[in-house]
């Protein structure tokens, strides 16, 4: 308690210095994790059925994006005084001492507000509707709630990372459809190990800022144990939209592979559990597993391209 006090004087000695340029924002918003979420979200808008002009499109997109790094923002400003503590964050804009606290709170909920009004004045509100609600799933059942209180804070806070693609497909549909959930699934299953892969070479970080992540609460064993069987539902959510016929066998094909590839890190990390070989394999397993889900949703993306001319309207556009 006392290295997060004299972390938290820092942030606010630093604070009132007033170093924060453009680019420290851009950096609140997350853009790594704003750039899968934009690309999700677009994949779930082009897969979905019917039409949707170009103009609604791109701010669809856009507003999905902005919502993003608004989420990024706030759960920034909310732990910054944990991110003081760990070596991994501890050179955010905000534990940094570049922007205060209250200028991050403030231009998150600009951003937040902005894009879930705009979405909804220009695309529909019931996309909007679920773009606010997963805004404050991240935020506020995520961030506050779950995430400094049980250590399954990312399984079930993992679905806010979920929803993108359900979005993208709302903004063109105005509603969710099974093809929509399987999407959700895909990446809802694919979070957990992904995260826990992580989790296991930066355990010490999590640890110092008191956040009960699954190797600290449960060990390391469990946590491999638990990679493995989640690993295993993945792969089989990864081919469901072929198994419903709302993907082709060329996506099917590739997605069992993939599956086969992401079960295989998987059982490494299961049997390395000990020294530098089991880092190497965590770290082995949270790289593939970005690859997997990338490689999945392009495919998914390609496989409907030959649609995208009819389902952005060009005839109406011209």
């Amino acid at each position: 308690m006392s290295d997060m006090n004299i972390n938290s004087n820092q942030t606010n000695d630093y604070a009132g210095e007033n170093l924060a340029d453009v680019q420290d924002f851009w950096e609140l918003l997350k853009p790594s994790v704003m750039r899968l979420v934009v690309f999700t979200a677009l994949v779930g808008l082009v897969v979905a059925p019917g039409d949707i002009h170009p103009f609604t499109a791109f701010i669809s997109i856009l507003c999905i994006a902005i919502s993003a790094g608004a989420a990024g923002c706030l759960n920034m400003w909310y732990e910054h005084k944990l991110d003081a503590l760990m070596t991994r964050t501890q050179n955010r804009p905000i534990p940094s001492g570049r922007i205060k606290p209250d200028q991050a709170l403030t231009f998150g909920l600009i951003l937040a507000v902005g894009s879930v009004t705009m979405l909804g004045m220009l695309v529909n509100w019931f996309a909007s509707g679920f773009l606010a609600f997963t805004i404050f799933y991240y935020v506020v059942i995520y961030t506050m709630w779950l995430k400094p209180r049980t250590p399954l804070n990312i399984v079930i806070g993992g679905a806010s990372g979920a929803f993108p693609p359900m979005i993208g497909y709302a903004c063109v549909t105005g509603n969710i459809t099974l093809e929509s959930i399987l999407l959700f699934l895909i990446i809802f299953m694919w979070t957990p190990p992904h995260f826990w892969a992580l989790n296991l070479y930066i355990k010490r970080d999590y640890e110092k800022a008191n956040i009960p992540m699954l190797p600290s609460v449960k060990g390391e064993p469990e946590t491999r144990k638990q990679i493995l069987i989640y690993t295993y539902i993945v792969a089989v959510c990864g081919i469901l939209p072929t198994l419903f016929g709302y993907a082709g066998m060329l996506y099917g094909g590739t997605a069992l592979v993939l599956g086969l590839g992401f079960i295989y890190f998987a059982h490494l990390v299961y049997k390395n559990d000990t020294g530098a070989a089991a880092i190497k394999a965590a770290k082995n397993m949270f790289a593939f597993s970005l690859l997997y889900l990338m490689l999945l949703f392009t495919l998914l993306l390609a496989e409907h391209s030959f649609g995208i001319l009819f389902k952005l309207n060009l005839t109406g556009w011209v």
